[in-house]
Parts: C-alpha cells; structure tokens; sequence
C-alpha cells in the first residue's frame, strides 16, 4: 500500500516563470503568424485549397470561440488573391421568351462596361430615332408614301365618279355609308322626282345603279387594303431609317466586344428588338403627355420605359480585373441569400417582374472562389441545407424562389437560365453537427470530403510556452490592447491552463484568450497604467467569477446558515461527503452533498434510491451496480450476497448522474458494513471500476474549491481536505487560497489509486490486504466487512432452513 502523505502544495496548481525568455513585456514579442497548435487542421486546409476536384469541400469543426472563421481566412485569402479572377455574369432579356432570362458570361471587370454602354445606347437611340423622324428627308419620303396612297384613292373614286356621271348617278354619302343616287341636271333626284319619271326610264336608273354598285364595292373594299399597304411601306421606310440611325451606333459596340461572341448575338437581338420598336424610341417623355391623351400617357410611358429597360443589362456580378478569387462569408445563409432572389414590382394593382429584377445571392458572389458558411445556421435555415447540397451536385446555379420550390402560388415570375458553378464551401461549425451529418446524410461525405479539425489546447512545452507568449502578444496587439508586462503574461498563461483543467496543457481558445486580456486592459486603464500587470489579470478573473457566482453563494450560504445538512468535523458510520459540479452557462462550480448508506440482512441488492424515485441517471446508475459486483467479488466469492444496502444523496432535489460519486458511495457502504465511522473532515469525489481502483472523473478543480469554500468558512483546523484519484493530479490548478492553505498545512488534497488507500485516510483504519487462503487481517476494513457479510450470509441459510424446516410441518409463514 503506498504512503497517505498529502499532495504538496507545488503539485496543487502549475506556476509559469518565463524569466528565461527575457522580455518585460509583450511589445518586445514579434506576431505569431501560424495558428498555435493547429497542425492537423492548418494541414487540412491546405489540402482543401489545392485540391480542385468536386465534392473536396470543407467542414472545420471545433470549440465554438477557439478561432476557426480567422484561421481559415488567414490561409484561404492570400491564397485567393493568387488565383486568376472569375468572370462577370449578367442577365440579359430572351427576346423570344422574356420569362426565361438568358445569362451573359463576361470577361471578368466588363460587365459593367457593358451595362454602362447599353444605357449609352438606349439614351443616344432616342436622340438619333427622335432627330431622324423629325428630318427634312424622312418627312418628305413620307409625305410621298402619303400622297401616292392619297392618289391611288382619288383616282379609282374618280374613276368611278366619272361613270357615274356618265349615267345621271351620283354617289352621295350617308350615316351608313357612301351611296349611289339617280340625279339630273347634277342634282340629286327625291323619291317624289324619281316617281314622275317613266317607268322606262326608272328602269334604267335601277339598271345603272346595280352596275355601279358591284364597283363602288370594290372600291371601298379596296381602301383598308391602301391603308394597310400604306402603313407597311411607312413601317419599312421607318425600319430604313431607324436602322440606318442606329446601325453605326451598334456597329461601334461590336467593334469593342468582337472577342465575345455571346455579346455580339445579344446586340443583334437589340438592334432588331430597337428597329421593331422605334415607335416607342421616338417621343420623349415630354412630347409623350403633349401628344398623347391623358388617359393613355401613362400606359405609353410604362411600355416605353420597359421597350427601353428590355435592352438594358443587369450585371449579377462584376469583378475587379486584379482582384483574385472571391471569398465570401455568409452571415445569413437563407435560401435566397444563397442563391438569389427573383423580386417584384407593382403595376396598376399586379406585381410583376423581368430579368432586370434577378438579384445575385452568395453563390453568385463567391462563384470561382470560396464561400464560408456557418453550418448550423445553414442547417436551421428552412430548405438552406437541401438548397445548397442540389447545387453544389448540380454544379448550377438556378434562381428559384421557396414559393416555386413548394410548388405554392401562381404569382408570375422567371425562369432564368442557370449559372455554371465552380466553388469551394467551407463549412464551419461545431464537432458534434458534424459527426451528426457525417452519420445520417448520405450526401454529406461526397460533398464536403475535407474535415478541418480544429484544437483548443497546446502541450505544454518550452517551445510552446514561447510560443503561447507570442500567441499573447499578437491578440493584445490585434486588439489594440496595452502590452503586458512578463507577470501578467504568466497569469494569463496560469488562467487558460485552468481552462483546459490540465497542468500539460495549454487553451488556445482565442475568444477566451481575448475576453481576458480585453477585461485586464480595462482594469489596467482604471487605475491610469500604461501596460497590463499581473494584479490587472488577477482582478478580471475576480471580477469575471463575481459576475457569475451568485448561484454559488446561495448554495454556499444554504450550508452556511445550516438550511443544508453537511459535517465538516467529527466522524459518522455510514455517511459521507461528495462532490458534484453545477454548470450554469460558461460558469461551473463545486457543491458539497452528504451521501449515506445503510445496510440490512436482504437479497443481495444495493438498492440506488436516486434511480428509484426517477432521480438518477444511467451513468450513476451504472456506478452503483458496480459496487454491488465488487462487494460480491470480494468478499463473498463462494457465498451468496445477502444483504439489501440503499445509497441516497440526502437533500438532492435534482437530478443525479455520472458516476464521479461511485467510489465515495463504496466507502460509505464498506463503512456501513464495517461499522466504522468517517471523518466527516474530508470529501471525496472519483469513480470505482470492479477491481478497487478508483478512477480520473471531471471538475476536479471545482469539486476541490467548493468543499474547500465551506471548510474556509467554518474554520480551517488542518484536518480538512478532499479525496482525489491518483489520475486526476494533472489536473489540479486550483486557486491561490486553496493552494495557500495546503501550504500552511490547512487543508489536504490526498491522491489515491483504489479503495484500500482511501478508506485508510477516511477512517484510520487499514484497508487490510488478503493472504493466500484469502483472509484479512484482523482490525481491518476489509475483515470486519467480510465478517459482517459472512454473517449476513449465515443467517440467511439459517432464515431459509427454518422457513424449510416449517414448511415441512404445516406451518405456513405467509
């Protein structure tokens, strides 16, 4: 059995002299440019850069603050600017079918060049259109146009006019239309003149009148067809000039865009779409309200400003010439902030839309670089995750709105054309949604081939201390923080060890990191230093533990004022002190419970009265089936178990789980069993395994300090302390006043590795070690506990004989 000696104060808590390094403060340190302690994941992303091929996208995970989103900009961005920039891409109309805009790739920095130029274009072709129609030479072609169709129509109404004259007809016009009337003497004939006339001679009237009519028919069946004839030579002399006007103004675009044939088929369908139009081209916006009706102005106006907006583009993304690849953070990674959205407009109660209303989305942004997105707010996003996964497989980007995702309304919208997608996602987000993904989408391991595993602790080493004084440096100095002196970059480093709750390591979590320094530069500033010393970081993590320990100090005072019953003197058979940890937010702190056991001849069964009542979880549960087992192993190999024994944590209103208590519940029951009383004076926290051994649980810092918090209070006689596994020594760094008192021989922090070590430290008495034939020592734990259990044991077969023994006799003991 080893020594029961106490830890020494050394051991209770790692103290950092960087003496060696030889700076006063953190403005003589240079920057830390790589990522401290981030090898794996600095590899990883790496790799994700190079790689091109589809589905190596990435996924970063780790520790919500430890400085994923920075790291991965830090390599992703030089990177980018290296790579050669993507191209611009519009949206242009589809002449033929407007509500399936066509996409315009561009030559990267020309987009807007180009949306520049076809407003130029819209603009001057109103001001040539407007100048050529109103010129001396378009209006004497027309009023040719005009009076040769005038002619033509005189001349076949003479013609007519002159037969009919021949024949005493004249041709009169009436609200029905023009007619044919008998006349004399080039007077139209009354019905009562034409009466008087012989009969011979009405005959004849009648007789011409017929003739005449089937020609003067044809005459006025004749004239829509002039009008029409007339309107198309006015049309092709309109489409004469109109592309006259306009063919060099076009023709000088060409000239500037003949490298990009998709541009030079889109000006020909403008060219044809302005000569098809020029009506519209032709009035201003002035000489529209001067000669057109009131009421149809305003219609004219909307079909002149969407003729105009229809040859217009609208650049979705446009790039500098010498900007690199893009890389786009997505704060809000919606369906429509990720693939754009389709927007509308109101016209005379109706929402409509064109091409000219396609906004981009992040994709469009990123496209030919690299998105990063937030994982989890991508997740909870409705249809987001789905959205993003049938692009990235489609490699397209197709605009399309929820609505038509669902399949819901009937509200007029678009069809755009999709986009070519080339990109690299870089998903950021925490370990488990990760491996969640990894395990239950079938689609997640083809698409994001590339885990980036983020650390949040560092070894500790002599490079790394140096290394993690530099990591200081550099967020102070990121931060725009006063330098910190060499004291108070030794209580930091003392602070963030605490944080991993392991003296061999250090936290690299650069929010935590940042969240100190930014507390102790305020510290520092309230008393008009100029850099940051060691008594700034110790009054931010006080003033920091302050803000959140009002729960602790009712738990404290509850003990305090007696309302909770818990003994730090004395000793008790059967009863004994735990610890347990509460975690309340990014706070967590030690709460002392008293923990009893009582044992009675019975079945075997160590009955957990927390599970019993619901109150218990698995892992506690788990525990205490354990020291039935052991109990059964140990000392009653050959013989059944024959006691009922029942474990409680008295005054817990809660739930209770894990089974960091198992060990401690062993000694109150070997305690029990015995009949030898605890000193109340210690607490106890470690698990037990079926062998004795006592294993490594968590919290131990916490577990220790609030045990300690309550000793304090009541006096320290130099009796107190806690029980500990010998696995969680690495773990201590516990605060000064703990540290102090263990030093001053006030309090003891004793390691053990099994149940023998600590039932000795608990009760003075040995555990006792078996001999070959398997018996202990007398004046032992373990004796006394197998001779009570072999007691138990005995009048069991004594119970179950004579109940036998009764039976046989007809006595029933029912």
């Amino acid at each position: 059995m080893t020594s029961s000696k106490a830890l020494s104060a050394s051991r209770l808590c790692r103290k950092y002299d960087l003496k060696a390094l030889g700076f006063k403060d953190t403005s003589e340190l240079k920057d830390l440019h790589e990522p401290l302690g981030q090898d794996r994941a600095v590899a990883a992303i790496r790799f994700g850069i190079g790689v091109r091929h589809q589905g190596f996208n990435m996924f970063a995970f780790g520790p919500s603050g430890s400085g994923k989103t920075d790291i991965i900009r830090r390599y992703i961005e030089p990177e980018a600017a290296a790579q050669p920039v993507p191209d611009d891409w519009c949206y242009v109309n589809n002449f033929t079918t407007p509500d399936r805009p066509k996409m315009l790739r561009l030559p990267a920095g020309r987009a807007k060049d180009l949306a520049k130029q076809m407003e130029n274009l819209t603009a001057e072709v109103r001001v040539v259109i407007s100048a050529a129609y109103e010129s001396e030479d378009y209006r004497t072609r027309l009023d040719v146009i005009v009076e040769q169709f005038k002619l033509k129509q005189e001349e076949a109404f003479e013609n007519l006019q002159k037969k009919a004259s021949e024949k005493n007809v004249a041709i009169v016009r009436t609200p029905m239309g023009l007619a044919l009337a008998p006349s004399s003497d080039g007077k139209v004939l009354n019905p009562d003149a034409f009466s008087k006339l012989s009969p011979e001679e009405q005959e004849k009237f009648k007789k011409d009148i017929g003739e005449l009519e089937g020609e003067l028919q044809a005459v006025v069946r004749m004239l829509p067809e002039l009008e029409r004839e007339q309107r198309r030579e006015i049309v092709k002399l309109n489409r004469e000039v109109t592309s006259f006007t306009v063919d060099h103004l076009i023709d000088e675009l060409r000239e500037k865009w003949r490298d990009c044939t998709a541009v030079l088929v889109f000006f020909d369908e403008v060219q044809d779409y302005i000569i098809n139009h020029s009506d519209v081209f032709r009035l201003s916006k002035d000489e529209a309200v001067e000669t057109i009706p009131a009421r149809m102005a305003a219609d004219f106006m909307m079909q002149q400003e969407r003729v105009i907006g229809n040859c217009q583009v609208n650049v979705l993304v446009s790039h500098k010439a010498d900007g690199g690849a893009p890389v786009v953070y997505e704060d809000n990674p919606t369906v429509e902030n990720l693939l754009g959205r389709i927007e509308h407009r109101s016209e005379f109660g109706s929402l409509v839309t064109d091409f000219r209303l396609i906004k981009p989305g992040a994709l469009h942004r990123a496209n030919g670089g690299y998105l990063i997105l937030d994982a989890r707010r991508l997740v909870f996003q409705p249809y987001a995750w789905e959205t993003l996964k049938r692009e990235l497989r489609s490699r397209e980007i197709r605009v399309e709105t929820l609505s038509q995702m669902m399949s819901l309304g009937s509200m007029v919208t678009l069809q755009p054309e999709p986009i070519p997608l080339d990109i690299k996602v870089i998903l950021i987000g925490d370990p488990l949604l990760y491996y969640m993904l990894s395990q239950n989408d079938r689609d997640f391991n083809n698409l994001f081939k590339v885990p980036v595993d983020f650390d949040d602790r560092v070894p500790v080493t002599d490079e790394a201390i140096s290394l993690y004084a530099q990591f200081i440096a550099t967020e102070a100095r990121k931060k725009q923080l006063m330098p910190l002196d060499r004291g108070a970059v030794e209580q930091v480093m003392e602070r963030m060890t605490r944080f991993t709750s392991d003296t061999e390591r250090l936290s690299s979590h650069t929010r935590s990191l940042s969240d100190l320094l930014s507390e102790a530069d305020y510290w520092a500033a309230s008393r008009s230093a100029s850099r940051i010393e060691a008594q700034d970081v110790k009054h931010a993590v006080m003033a920091h533990i302050h803000r959140s320990d009002r729960m602790r100090e009712r738990t404290q005072e509850q003990f305090q004022r007696g309302t909770m019953m818990l003994d730090t003197s004395g000793a008790k058979v059967g009863q004994i002190n735990g610890l347990s940890v509460l975690q309340l937010g990014d706070f967590a702190f030690g709460r002392p419970s008293r923990i009893t056991a009582r044992v009675h001849l019975g079945r075997g069964r160590v009955i957990d009265i927390e599970r019993e009542v619901e109150l218990g979880g698995p892992l506690h549960s788990k525990g205490v089936l354990i020291l039935s087992n052991f109990l059964a192993a140990r000392y009653t190999e050959n013989k059944p178990l024959s006691l009922t024994a029942s474990l409680v944590f008295e005054q817990s209103y809660g739930g209770v789980d894990g089974d960091s208590a198992s060990s401690t519940e062993l000694y109150a029951l070997l305690s029990a069993l015995s009949e030898v009383p605890i000193k109340q004076s210690f607490a106890v926290t470690g698990s037990v395994n079926q062998f004795g051994e006592v294993q490594a649980i968590g919290g131990v810092n916490e577990k220790i300090e609030g045990f300690f918090d309550l000793c304090n209070f009541r006096g320290l006689t130099g009796d107190q302390g806690v029980l500990i596994p010998e696995s969680n020594v690495k773990h201590l760094m516990l605060k000064d006043d703990v540290v102090e008192a263990a030093e001053k021989g006030l309090f003891h922090i004793y390691a053990v590795t099994n149940i023998d070590q600590g039932i000795e430290i608990l009760t003075g008495m040995p555990g006792g070690e078996p001999d070959t034939a398997g018996n202990y020592p007398s004046e032992t734990i373990n004796a006394r506990v197998k001779a009570r259990l072999e007691a138990f044991a005995e009048a069991a077969r004594q119970y179950v004989k004579s109940g036998s023994n009764d039976k046989a006799s007809g006595v029933d003991d029912g």
